[in-house]
């Protein structure tokens, strides 16, 4: 079993009378690119802020890299880098200029740092923005220039807090190009997203966070596994008699209520279990609103779990 590099155990962070993290605890294998996917307000941003050292262990333990974030703060700023949800780049200075400073920041050696601010811009593409001041920049190439940033220092982790958020399609997909990349080259990737297609892009690992607590954990496929072979969307006039009802229809693994009528999860192949399920309720007279057989999604995951759409956050 890989390493872990970071080990995170019963960690709880409170604002006042809110409880943003809730005792969650989990770890990440080195080298892989694992992700927190969540709502907005689920406790992603405080946990990576308390990860980072920038919030305070309050409850729990946390190690990076080996070392005890409340303990070692400064050895672990020096394994890390840090994308952060919001633009933090000084828009008079230029592309070449913010990676400079950065490397100075960090003293880096005046060789290693002019080697490796050419070596970051090559990675994201800005070779022809070297020289233009961030203030000039389009969205997707601020956030292509802060991951340049991020990996100035060749860290062991790099944090990324809602990395494209914001971004074009097509600025998106270049991002997680970049992350791969990063990642294939031994860096691990911490993610948070509240996006669905990132997560199940890009992760070999992912917690789904909701209120501040950890409601699965898994690979993209086990999550989606977890549910059934095929889930049935069903819109009734009745829904609760229609849930009674098919509890007793074979191969019907479990029926939740939901924002769409009732979830219908199906261990087996679904095709043949909507006839039979349809059947039983024109038998009993429910009528029958909607009808809709689909695979599980990530989506139907966070659904499933906690009775809401994440865009719901």
């Amino acid at each position: 079993m890989d390493e872990p590099v970071i080990e995170v155990e019963n960690l709880s962070h409170t604002f006042k009378d809110i409880v943003a993290v809730n005792g969650i605890s989990f770890t990440v294998p080195a080298g892989k690119i694992f992700s927190f996917l969540g709502p907005n307000g689920a406790g992603k941003s405080t946990t990576i802020n308390v990860l980072t050292t920038l919030l305070a262990v309050q409850k729990g333990t946390v190690r990076i890299a080996g070392f005890d974030v409340a303990k070692d703060p400064e050895d672990v700023r020096r394994s890390i880098g840090i994308v952060f949800q919001e633009e933090t780049l000084d828009r008079d200075l230029t592309v070449w200029e913010i990676l400079e400073f950065h490397g100075r920041l960090y003293s880096m050696p005046h060789g290693e740092r002019r080697a490796r601010i050419d070596e970051m811009i090559r990675l994201v593409e800005l070779e022809k923005k070297r020289d233009v001041l961030v203030k000039h920049l389009s969205g997707g190439m601020k956030r292509r220039l802060e991951i340049a940033r991020g990996l100035m220092t060749r860290p062991k982790v790099l944090f990324l807090d809602e990395p494209t958020l914001g971004l074009d399609p097509q600025s998106r997909l270049r991002v997680w190009d970049y992350i791969r990349q990063v990642n294939r080259e031994g860096t691990t990737i911490f993610l948070t997203t509240h996006y669905m297609d990132e997560a199940d892009s890009l992760s070999d690992r992912i917690n789904i966070i909701d209120h501040g607590k950890i409601i699965a954990s898994g690979t993209s496929q086990e999550l989606k596994s977890a549910l059934g072979e095929d889930i049935i969307y069903l819109e009734t006039g009745d829904d609760g008699r229609a849930a009674e009802l098919l509890r007793a229809v074979p191969g019907v693994r479990d029926i939740r209520p939901g924002i769409r009528g009732l979830s219908v999860v199906i261990t087996g192949d679904g095709a043949k279990c909507l006839p039979v399920i349809l059947e039983r309720l024109k038998e009993a007279g429910i009528g029958i609103v909607s009808a809709n057989l689909k695979r599980p999604t990530l989506d139907d995951v966070f659904v499933h779990f906690t009775g809401r759409e994440i865009r719901g956050g």
